[in-house]
């Protein structure tokens, strides 16, 4: 595989597969390189739902663009984490140009078809799934009856999506713990589909219409009744994403905690600073968990829109004191601080993750009065629209506030990005406008890199 062409200089890859197995070529590369290289801070990001190498080397080239001149005399590496995940292709992202995005018509809101993208995405992370991929396609694009074809569709997706019991992504989908005890599969495969459905076309219509903010770049959406193979479209896409999440947890912990463990050990005076966008953050936490006893190379960790809950982190849940968060006290195996940049203009997160996250059951006393707002939010929310809850001693910065001042140097700390991550239309809004060098800005000030 050729190297890839990136702004910055030196680049390493390394590439895991769905199970946290790494290419060992690609880590003893950097194991030998670093060193040699003269690295004194490695910057490691991991990208989140994404369609292909080729996407994801844009971005971390996109990035990592300013960090030279925001730094010019640290001795900086740079490694892109290359993992089996997937883009909606009717979900842009700011910056990069549309023929590398994918961002093509055929799948966008209000049309429930499957482009050629997204198909060939949903075949390279769920590979032997041909037959499922093509009979979900189908019913999208003719639209049946909404009874048993619904049920139908469910059980297609429940097909596409479902791992083996015994292999090691299977305890990787929680993340918050009642009594210790992870979840189960989501149970919005195992609902009335109807239902199921009708709430997430409902979510689709909300995220839908015009901001109250003028800056937010949402385009206008004329009123329409919600229709329910709408929201089966969203039932596929939340059930892909759920994968995801799982895979991001086994990736990081089985993967990346491992490696850096290896790297501590080959050039133990590497400073290594995490750096994760969407389900990529929920990665780099549990590269935390994955760390072998004792290294404490990891000196700062930025998650970027981060698609995980807002409660992962806690000692107790707000709503029920005998859960915990899974990472609960795994902040503490950072030489630095958590940074966690959020913006509420992530529709994404702020809208339909709650919504996706309540139906999945990923919360032990879950109520049926919760409705899409603030008390949904609250409950459901992810790291990405309100920061770290219930973690305390969480200091709370907006960005203007996190540059000017010297940030933290352990804990927990929040900072509201709205100023910068603002633009994207429905159905994720902002969740991909990342690519900004205050957000590199707040990378090198929590690593206190100069």
């Amino acid at each position: 595989m050729a190297d890839p062409e990136v702004s910055v200089s030196p680049y390493w890859e390394l590439t895991f597969d769905a199970e946290g197995d790494v290419d060992g070529r690609q880590r003893d590369r950097l194991l030998k390189e670093v060193a040699q290289r003269k690295v004194r801070d490695l910057v490691v990001f991991a990208h989140g739902w994404n369609n292909d190498r080729s996407v994801a080397t844009r971005l971390y080239s996109r990035f990592f663009e300013p960090f030279p001149g925001l730094a010019p005399s640290a001795r900086l590496g740079y490694v892109g984490v290359v993992w089996p995940s997937m883009r909606f292709s009717d979900e842009p992202i700011p910056d990069l140009p549309a023929s590398v995005a994918a961002d093509v018509s055929g799948g966008g809101a209000g049309q429930p078809v499957l482009d050629e993208n997204t198909r060939h995405a949903l075949l390279e992370v769920f590979p032997g799934r041909a037959t499922v991929v093509e009979q979900i396609a189908r019913l999208l694009e003719q639209q049946p009856d909404e009874g048993a074809s619904l049920e139908e569709f469910g059980r297609l997706v429940r097909l596409l999506v479902e791992i083996r019991p015994q292999g090691p992504q299977a305890s990787f989908a929680a993340d918050t713990l009642a009594e210790g005890v992870p979840e189960s599969d989501p149970e919005m495969l195992f609902g009335d589909m109807a239902t199921v459905c009708g709430e997430f076309a409902q979510a689709l219509a909300e995220a839908g219409t015009p901001g109250a903010a003028a800056d937010q770049e949402v385009p206008h959406t004329s009123f329409a009744l919600p229709r329910l193979w709408d929201g089966a479209q969203e039932l596929l896409r939340q059930a892909t994403y759920y994968a995801m999440k799982r895979r991001a947890g086994t990736v990081g912990e089985r993967g990346l905690g491992r490696a850096i463990g290896q790297l501590a050990k080959a050039a133990p005076d590497v400073r290594v600073h995490l750096v994760g966008h969407s389900f990529g953050g929920r990665l780099v936490s549990f590269a935390l968990r994955g760390l072998p006893e004792g290294v404490r190379s990891v000196k700062s960790v930025t998650l970027l829109q981060g698609a995980f809950s807002h409660y992962a982190f806690a000692a107790r849940l707000p709503h029920d004191p005998r859960a915990s968060g899974v990472l609960d006290g795994q902040q503490n195996r950072i030489d630095g601080p958590l940074v966690c940049c959020y913006s509420h203009f992530d529709s994404a997160l702020g809208t339909i993750y709650p919504l996706a996250s309540r139906i999945a059951g990923d919360s032990r006393t879950a109520t049926a009065d919760f409705g899409i707002g603030r008390a949904l939010g609250a409950k459901w929310g992810a790291m990405g629209h309100d920061g770290v809850q219930a973690v305390a001693g969480t200091k709370r910065f907006t960005l203007a506030d996190a540059l000017r001042t010297r940030l933290p140097t352990s804990g927990c700390v929040n900072i509201d990005s709205a100023a910068v991550v603002k633009r994207g239309g429905p159905p994720s809004g902002a969740h991909s406008d990342i690519c900004h060098h205050e957000l590199a800005e707040v990378v090198l000030a929590a690593g206190r890199v100069r």
